[in-house]
């Protein structure tokens, strides 16, 4: 379970991202974030990740195969073995059919595993919906890595996505991404009724860490609210 709201990293496959790089990054959001984090490293680096955090370590894609001659690919197997949480399904970088997305929220559900679908639109996010994943995450391609997030470029198309979501399964939580790179990106997206964001690049090619992340986490007032009543417990 995924405690909510919650930041999502992706750390895709930038070089500040890579082996050594990708650990320091994620010892720093373990060691100055407050709230509730995931991480998403590279592949190469999901196991030593796992065993360096106590944050939930996502896989940023898998492969819709079972066990076998499938050369090259990430098996399902091998990074439930790796230890993750959960994983993202459908990034608009790494697309799937619609019977792989539900190849794979079906595995995942076997193993306990959280789910993120990507979608593009607020169609196609409440489809995700139908296949029963525990999150749906709008993504607008055109705004993936931009300097405008999509809670500010888009705000009624975020908004539509959560309704169409929660008409097709109301437990589904809805996450939004697409340039998110400050605390206000953060607050606007949760008064549309998200559940929480996902970002990459804002963080991940961030030159002051600590900054960043102090930044991104005051658009989540549930902490300022924790603060006051001197409560350590997160939300759920």
């Amino acid at each position: 379970m995924i405690s909510k709201p919650v930041i999502m990293v992706n750390y895709k496959a930038y070089n500040e991202s890579v082996g050594k790089r990708g650990l320091e990054l994620t010892m720093n959001i373990e060691k100055y974030a407050k709230g509730n984090w995931v991480v998403c490293p590279q592949a190469v680096d999901v196991r030593e990740t796992v065993g360096s955090t106590e944050l939930p370590v996502f896989a940023q894609h898998i492969d819709a195969v079972e066990p076998g001659s499938h050369t090259g690919h990430t098996l399902f197997e091998a990074m439930v073995d790796a230890g993750i949480t959960g994983t993202l399904i459908n990034h608009s970088e790494h697309t799937l059919e619609l019977w792989q997305i539900e190849f794979m929220v079906e595995k995942c559900k076997s193993a306990g595993l959280t789910t993120v679908v990507c979608a593009n639109n607020p169609v196609t996010s409440a489809a995700a919906a139908a296949l029963g994943p525990d999150f749906v995450a709008y993504e607008p391609p055109e705004l993936i890595g931009g300097d405008i997030s999509v809670s500010t470029a888009k705000p009624e198309l975020v908004a539509e996505a959560v309704r169409m979501v929660k008409e097709v399964d109301h437990d589904v939580g809805v996450l939004c991404g697409a340039g998110v790179k400050n605390g206000e990106d953060v607050k606007r997206a949760l008064e549309l009724g998200t559940e929480g964001v996902l970002l990459a690049s804002g963080l991940v090619k961030a030159k002051d860490l600590k900054t960043v992340i102090a930044e991104l986490e005051s658009g989540l007032p549930y902490l300022e609210d924790k603060a006051s009543s001197g409560q350590t417990s997160t939300q759920q």
